[in-house]
């Protein structure tokens, strides 16, 4: 078997053999759900609904604002008893509605009870695609439809589904793939469809064999190619799953379409077609809860809303004093320092650390080893940047190609003297960002 890749990267030890082979479960009804306004890249849903009003499961209770937005739905039915600000994922205050479950789940009857994808022009679809309130389930939360309406000129070749799933710990995605095949080839078939692409493909590292086999069985006579990836980080990454799967390459700074191409997660195309096949909008999805911390590691479906601690208790709670609480997998994931965060529809597992995991160890100065450098998949220079932004050299950096870091990590892994680059990066791209907008 061929396997493709990329150029670079590391290999972190995956610790995945806690969940890979655990079947989804439902979580019970949370008592009460969060959800935030700004739940993606873009401006904030605006609300629908006021407090005191009884709401519907799968109800619209905000609605867009602008292109780069999505709806926000009722993840349970019950009353709002508040809109106001709660602790997000982000470490701010975010405006939220909260709704107070009345314990029925009644499903609200505006909604449909489903679609005929055989019936629906390519305009439609992307429609549906907004309305369902789909976002990058990978992490990225990047409004879906906005992918479908590329730049004048530029035409979709390609849709590349992301089944990659290299961060470490976090096996939802391989579930998905393995129990909700269908609804996958449904919704890339739908993707296809709203972008008039010819050809379909769905990368899987592997060592997802289970996940391969059962796609590469539901795609027989479909336009679709099932792509045998090696295992390595970052492969699931845009640039790097589009030159593993076509060989082509996105130029620094631009966006997949340069290269004719889509990517999309394989839990936002699951998403998409659960959609077409129920008239559910996005208001669960399946996330890992995992680790060394936690008693009952589970690949679990969660309502959207659902706070951290909700779901935690239901894996049966911590396993000793936790040393970090970490939303997604270590190598992108936020760490957390309160369990009152809701799960949101770009929140891809929860990872527990213990202490002895996460004991704080110094940083030394940086040994001119060049690990980084091999290792970082967007031909950076790591050691550079961090020194830059360590610093506050930030013309340097820019001119050094700061804004072209994703953020993978790779270079924090592996460095020797354990130097924090990624937060080095983050912190004066984020001067660079706001710089910009004041002058601009």
């Amino acid at each position: 078997m061929h396997l493709r890749t990329f150029r670079k990267g590391i290999h972190p030890p995956g610790n995945k053999e806690k969940t890979s082979s655990l079947p989804v479960e439902i979580l019970p009804l949370p008592k009460q759900v969060v959800l935030p306004l700004s739940q993606h890249i873009g401006a904030p849903s605006e609300p629908l609904v006021s407090v005191g009003e009884q709401v519907m499961t799968g109800q619209k209770i905000a609605e867009a604002k602008g292109m780069v937005s999505v709806p926000l739905h009722a993840s349970i039915s019950g009353k709002v008893v508040a809109i106001e600000p709660r602790p997000h994922a982000s470490g701010k205050l975010v405006p939220a509605i909260v709704i107070e479950s009345d314990g029925t789940d009644q499903i609200s009857p505006e909604l449909a009870s489903g679609y005929n994808l055989e019936q629906l022009s390519a305009d439609q679809i992307k429609d549906l695609i907004r309305q369902a309130g789909l976002v990058g389930m990978g992490g990225a939360a990047f409004p879906t439809h906005v992918k479908y309406f590329p730049p004048k000129g530029k035409q979709i070749e390609y849709v590349i589904l992301n089944g990659a799933e290299c961060e470490p710990y976090l096996t939802c995605d391989h579930r998905l793939m393995v129990e909700r095949t269908d609804e996958i080839i449904l919704g890339l078939l739908a993707f296809m469809k709203a972008a008039n692409a010819e050809k379909g493909m769905i990368g899987v590292e592997v060592n997802k064999p289970d996940a391969i086999s059962a796609l590469t069985k539901a795609v027989e006579g479909l336009p679709i190619e099932i792509i045998p990836l090696q295992v390595k980080y970052p492969q699931g990454e845009e640039k790097m799953l589009i030159y593993a799967a076509t060989r082509r390459v996105v130029p620094a700074g631009a966006l997949p379409i340069e290269a004719g191409v889509v990517v999309n997660n394989v839990a936002t195309a699951a998403a998409l077609g659960g959609y077409l096949k129920n008239g559910r909008p996005l208001y669960s999805r399946v996330i890992t809860v995992t680790g060394n911390g936690i008693k009952h590691p589970k690949n679990v479906e969660v309502r959207l809303g659902t706070l951290v601690e909700d779901v935690i208790n239901y894996s049966g709670g911590f396993d000793g004093t936790p040393g970090r609480i970490i939303l997604g997998g270590p190598m992108t994931g936020p760490a957390q320092y309160r369990l009152d965060i809701p799960i949101m529809k770009g929140t891809s597992g929860i990872l527990v650390q213990t202490r002895a995991e996460v004991e704080k160890l110094e940083y030394a100065p940086c040994v001119r080893c060049g690990k980084c450098v091999d290792a970082c998949p967007y031909n950076l220079l790591p050691n550079y940047l961090g020194t830059f932004a360590e610093f506050d050299k930030l013309a340097e950096a820019e001119k050094y190609g700061i804004l072209d870091c994703r953020e993978c990590g790779s270079c924090t892994y592996i460095c020797p003297s354990r130097r924090p680059l990624i937060q080095l990066i983050k912190n004066a791209k984020s001067k660079i960002t706001a710089s910009k907008k004041k002058t601009g």
